[in-house]
């Protein structure tokens, strides 16, 4: 329910702060006093169209704040509409995104109005209005679609039609092949085959220079003659055993090094048949690396991919033959359903307009007629245009999974997926959509009537026009239908009837005042009798301070059960 509304700075409001009662709750005051803008309020919250002309003159910006409470958690929607710029919208103070915010709002208030404003004027409300009416087997519906679509997923992986998956598979065996031809290991094979190559194509220069050192080192008069010499000098002295010792150390460690240079330098000899092997086997590794992967690891591991995907082609052909049949039993299954559906819709659709019927002459339409049209969404090229994404399959880019557009539209005509509530306000007029055919304040009675009908949708209701152009008994049936409806959720009415005021648990009222020079609008919860009753007079005569007025407002409450706020 709504808690509290908080507005700030929206056209003559400066600030007004709303507690509605959990049951119906009434808006009342004179014409231009910013009734309207209660109603206009709530509907930015739940996303309606924002303009800086709304903001009050000399603000910056206007400030709308909702208070909901929703399953014991408490949910707070904002809007504020700056003077010049875009509006900008919250929840819970994090913002988000105006749609976001129209899908929240959505979901918590129902606003029957302006046209711009009506939820059921939406053909998904419509037809969503109608499966609540009948008990439709929708969701196992949705079910079946839904696991169509997985199936033909599944089936679109697979790669296509045969002849397509032939050529993937000879692709695939192909480079398979040629990768394990390659015998890859080792991901650094080609940084030890780049060292080798060094090696090989230096043999000469390198083994002179090996040859070289073992001569300074081990030559007559090299470095050992030389140490051993060294030696020889200290080891008759006793004080000098120890450097004596380490040169003992030195000549051990020269002549593991002399062998080490004269292996090594023996070994690298000119090898032009190995060193061409070796810069083969590098241009191999390059055009591997080109063709699979930057560096040797990502072919390795395009390697093993290949792999699997090998072996999944090769059991291709066998899945393909399974999900094929479960395709066409999901299929089978998806178009019974949506027969089931559309019978559903199709026998409920007249009993609802009946009980919708039911409801109208007591609100002022007793020569209105009501028709909930189930109908064919390809009966002709208009009615497949007007077919919702979600009735063919559409994602949000207008792409039709592989079943094709034909499967989907014949589901949605079984189903009959194109639901249109139409109205006929007077006799030997055509029925025609609500939005096009109803005024404000027709359109906010038949919406009323609906509601008294329907069960189910957001916990609050928000009528505004509802009483335009109805009086006397009329006015009295209005209000006795809403009270119906404010019984299982919270209402909240815009209205010049007293009748309607009297019956409200909830009367505030709001009056437009002069402050320095603006006009400013003040709201007033009458919970006093004695101040409801003047409200209630104004409302009949104009004059408030009427005797007569003043006595059949008294008779109002009395008849009418409404007393004070509660």
């Amino acid at each position: 329910m709504l808690v509290e509304l908080s507005v700030e700075n929206l056209g003559v409001v400066e600030r007004l702060v709303l507690r509605p009662g959990a049951h119906m709750t009434v808006v009342s005051g004179e014409t231009g006093a910013g009734k309207t803008l209660v109603v206009g309020a709530i509907a930015l919250l739940c996303g309606g169209r924002a303009e800086g002309s709304m903001v009050r003159p000399g603000a910056e910006e206007a400030v709308v704040d909702g208070r909901f409470e929703v399953d014991g958690a408490e949910v707070v929607l904002s809007r504020v509409i700056p003077a010049s710029g875009r509006s900008r919208a919250y929840r819970n103070g994090r913002p988000v995104t105006v749609g976001e915010l129209a899908e929240l709002g959505a979901a918590l208030v129902e606003i029957h109005g302006q046209h711009d404003h009506q939820r059921l004027l939406a053909a998904p409300a419509q037809r969503a209005a109608l499966d609540a009416f009948a008990s439709s087997d929708v969701q196992r519906l949705r079910a079946a679609e839904a696991r169509v679509r997985e199936l033909a997923a599944r089936l679109s992986e697979l790669g296509g039609d045969e002849r397509q998956r032939a050529r993937q598979a000879d692709l695939v065996a192909f480079q398979l092949d040629e990768l394990t031809r390659a015998d890859l290991d080792d991901p650094g094979e080609d940084d030890a085959l780049r060292a080798q190559e060094a090696s090989l194509g230096a043999a000469g220069e390198l083994r002179a220079a090996g040859s070289a050192a073992v001569e300074e080192l081990g030559g007559e008069g090299g470095a050992r003659d030389r140490l051993g010499a060294a030696r020889a000098q200290l080891v008759d002295h006793e004080v000098f055993a120890d450097p004596a010792n380490r040169l003992d150390a030195l000549i051990i460690e020269v002549d593991e090094l002399l062998g080490d240079l004269r292996a090594r330098s023996e070994e690298l000899v000119d090898d032009p048949e190995r060193l061409a092997g070796v810069q083969q086997r590098r241009r191999q590794l390059t055009e591997l690396r080109r063709k699979y992967g930057a560096t040797l690891a990502e072919v390795i591991a395009e390697r093993e991919r290949l792999a699997s995907e090998a072996a999944s082609l090769a059991g291709a052909d066998e899945r393909l033959g399974v999900l094929t049949a479960e395709l066409a039993a999901a299929c089978e299954e998806c178009e019974a359903l949506a027969r089931t559906v559309g019978e559903q819709r199709r026998k409920a659709a007249p009993e609802l307009s009946a009980a919708v019927a039911a409801h109208l002459p007591g609100l002022g339409l007793a020569k209105a007629r009501v028709e909930i049209v189930v109908g064919d969404p390809v009966s002709d090229a208009q009615a497949s245009a007007d077919v919702d994404a979600e009735a063919v399959g559409e994602d949000s880019e207008g792409v039709v999974d592989g079943l094709g557009r034909g499967f989907w539209r014949r589901v949605a005509t079984l189903a009959g997926e194109r639901v249109t509530f139409q109205l006929a306000a007077n006799p030997g007029v055509p029925a025609g959509p609500l939005a096009k055919v109803a005024s404000g304040g027709e359109l906010s009675r038949v919406m009323l009537a609906l509601r008294l009908v329907l069960s189910g949708g957001p916990p609050v209701a928000v009528f505004d026009e509802v009483d335009a152009g109805v009086g006397g008994e009329t006015a009295i049936g209005v209000a006795q239908s809403l009270a119906a409806v404010a019984a299982d959720r919270q209402v909240l009415v815009v209205t010049h009837l007293a009748q309607v005021a009297a019956t409200a648990g909830t009367h505030v009222a709001l009056a437009k005042e002069q402050r320095n020079g603006m006009s400013v609008t003040e709201l007033s919860v009458l919970d006093d009798p004695a101040r409801r009753r003047v409200e209630l007079a104004r409302m009949l005569s104009g004059s408030p301070d009427s005797p007569a007025a003043l006595g059949h407002a008294e008779e109002l409450l009395a008849s009418l059960g409404g007393g004070p706020s509660r």
